[in-house]
Formats: C-alpha cells, structure tokens, sequence
C-alpha cells in the first residue's frame, strides 16, 4: 500500500473521530446514528494511522505530496 492521505488529511480524520468519540459517549449522539457515526470514526482512526485511505485509491486521489522519481 502506497501512501495517499496527507498530513492535514490525517489530523483532521483523526480530529472528527475524537470528536465523534466524545459525543457519542457523553450521549449527545446516541442510537443507529451514533453507532455509524462511531463505525466511520474507527475507519477515519485507522486509514489515519496506515496513511492510505481505499476510497482514494478508487478514485484516484492523493492528498500527500508527490515522491521525487530518481
């Protein structure tokens, strides 16, 4: 897996999941909502650590810097 997730990418990925995190167990999310709600910050957390995001590479996406070909 090549990277394809930037730096700001990935601090606001994980930023969304900790904010998601918060609410959903001080019960301001709660229920099926809250539930996809956490499964989606789980997914951001992860793709957040690895740097590589499948919806991009689908689509073709990159949001990090291009690597110097020698």
């Amino acid at each position: 897996m090549k990277k394809n997730m930037g730096i700001a990418d990935r601090v606001i990925r994980t930023l969304l999941a900790i904010i998601v995190t918060v609410l959903f167990f001080t019960n301001v999310i709660s229920g099926i909502l809250g539930t996809v709600l956490l499964i989606v910050a789980g997914v951001f957390l992860l793709t957040s650590f690895v740097s590589f995001c499948p919806l991009y590479s689908i689509f073709g996406l990159r949001t990090c810097p291009m690597e110097k070909a020698d």
